[in-house]
C-alpha cells in the first residue's frame, strides 16, 4: 500500500522537477543509488520493471527505505497493464509510470489516490489521460515527440498541462534549463543521470551531486533561486549570557521566547527569528540563509569554491556553516527546513 497519496507526491515532485529513474537487478547497489539521488535532493525516485528482478528488488527497496529514510518516495516505471500495476501497489509503490496511456490503470490508481503518470506522444494522449484524472504526463520519448518545442506547442493553447518529458533530457544545464523554460513541469533522467559507467565504478557521491545539479538547475530555469532568503540572524552573548540577551529581546520588544537544546530562540508574528545560541563563538553574529533544496545550494556554493562544515542532516532539518566568514568575520549558516 501507498504510503504517499497522490496530492503529495505530485506536490513533491513538482517542487523539485526533478525525476531520476533507473534499474539494477542487485538491492544493495540499488540501495546505494536511491540513497545517491536522495542525497542529491530528488525526493521521489522512478524504479523501472525492465529486468527479472524487478519485483523483489522493488519489494526490498521499499522496505529498506520505509525504515532508513520515510522521506524517499519510490514509484515503479515501465507499467503496461493494470494487473502489474496492482502487483508493485501491494508492495508499495507510492506511483506508477507508463510509457503508454492505459486507462484501466487510471482507473485503480485513481481508486486508490495514487499518482499515475502515463506516456504520451500526441495532444490527443493528453488530452485523454487527462479526462482520466491524470495530473502529471509522462511526454515519452521527449526527443522523439518533438523535444522542447513540443512541449511549447502544446502548452501555447493548453497552459494547465503539467508535462515531463523523458528520453532527450541531458544532464546538462543547458538541456534542463530549455525544457523548462519551454513549459515542462518537472523532467525524467535516466542513464544521462545515473550512468552505466557511474554504477560500475560506484560513484555514488558522483551521482549524489549532478543529481543536486540538475535541482539547482531547474530552479534556476524557473527563474527563481535555490537561496530562499533570511531565516534567521544569530547572536553570540560576548558580555553576557545567552539566557540574559534572549530576555532582554524577549521583554523590550513583546515578543516570544523558545528554549531549545542548543539556543534561545525569540520571534514574533512575522517572518523571522532571533537565535541566541548557548555555544560561544568568536564571531558577533551568524546569519542563517533558508534554502529550498540543501543538496542543490551545497553544489551551488561548491561551483564557488565554498565548502560547508558542520553539516548536519536531519528528517526535518538540514544544515551546515560556510567554511568561510562575511567579509565582515560574521559566519554564514544554510539551512533548510520542511515548507511551512
Amino acid at each position: 500500500m501507498a504510503r504517499y497519496m497522490r496530492l503529495d507526491v505530485t506536490n513533491t515532485l513538482l517542487d523539485t522537477g526533478v525525476l531520476p529513474l533507473f534499474y539494477n537487478g542487485d538491492l544493495e547497489t540499488a540501495i546505494e543509488l536511491v540513497s545517491a539521488c536522495a542525497r542529491g535532493g530528488a525526493r521521489t525516485i522512478e524504479f523501472t520493471n525492465r529486468g527479472e528482478m524487478a519485483y523483489p528488488v522493488f519489494t526490498e527497496l521499499v522496505k529498506h527505505f520505509a525504515k532508513t529514510d520515510p522521506s524517499v518516495i519510490l514509484g515503479i516505471g515501465s507499467i503496461l497493464d493494470a494487473p502489474t500495476a496492482a502487483l508493485f501497489l501491494a508492495s508499495g509503490a507510492n506511483f506508477i509510470v507508463g510509457p503508454s496511456f492505459n486507462p484501466e490503470i487510471s482507473r485503480l490508481c485513481n481508486r486508490r489516490k495514487v499518482l499515475y503518470l502515463p506516456g504520451c506522444s500526441t495532444e490527443n494522449e493528453i488530452s485523454a489521460a487527462e479526462e482520466w484524472g491524470a495530473e502529471i504526463c509522462k511526454i515519452f520519448p521527449g526527443e522523439s515527440a518533438g523535444g522542447p518545442g513540443f512541449i511549447s506547442a502544446v502548452m501555447a493553447p493548453c497552459p494547465w498541462h503539467r508535462l515531463l518529458p523523458t528520453g532527450g533530457v541531458d544532464a546538462t544545464e543547458s538541456s534542463i534549463g530549455e525544457w523548462i523554460k519551454a513549459g515542462a513541469a518537472a523532467v525524467g533522467l535516466g542513464s544521462k543521470l545515473i550512468s552505466g559507467q557511474a554504477v560500475k565504478d560506484k560513484d555514488y557521491d558522483g551521482i549524489a551531486a549532478k543529481t543536486a545539479q540538475c535541482v539547482g538547475w531547474v530552479e534556476k530555469a524557473r527563474g527563481g533561486s535555490v537561496f530562499s532568503g533570511v531565516e534567521h540572524i544569530g547572536l553570540y552573548a560576548h558580555q553576557s549570557t545567552p539566557e540574559a540577551l534572549s530576555a532582554w529581546y524577549e521583554q523590550t520588544f513583546d515578543l516570544k521566547r523558545k528554549e531549545g537544546n542548543s539556543s534561545f530562540f525569540v520571534s514574533g508574528s512575522g517572518a523571522g527569528r532571533v537565535e541566541f545560541p548557548k555555544a560561544s563563538a568568536e564571531a558577533r553574529a551568524h546569519i542563517a540563509v533558508r534554502v529550498s533544496n540543501f543538496e542543490s545550494a551545497a553544489a551551488n556554493l561548491q561551483a564557488k569554491g565554498i565548502s560547508l562544515k558542520d553539516v548536519s542532516i536531519k528528517p526535518d532539518s538540514k544544515s551546515g556553516y560556510l567554511d568561510v566568514a562575511d567579509p565582515e568575520g560574521n559566519l554564514i549558516h544554510l539551512l533548510w527546513l520542511p515548507t511551512r
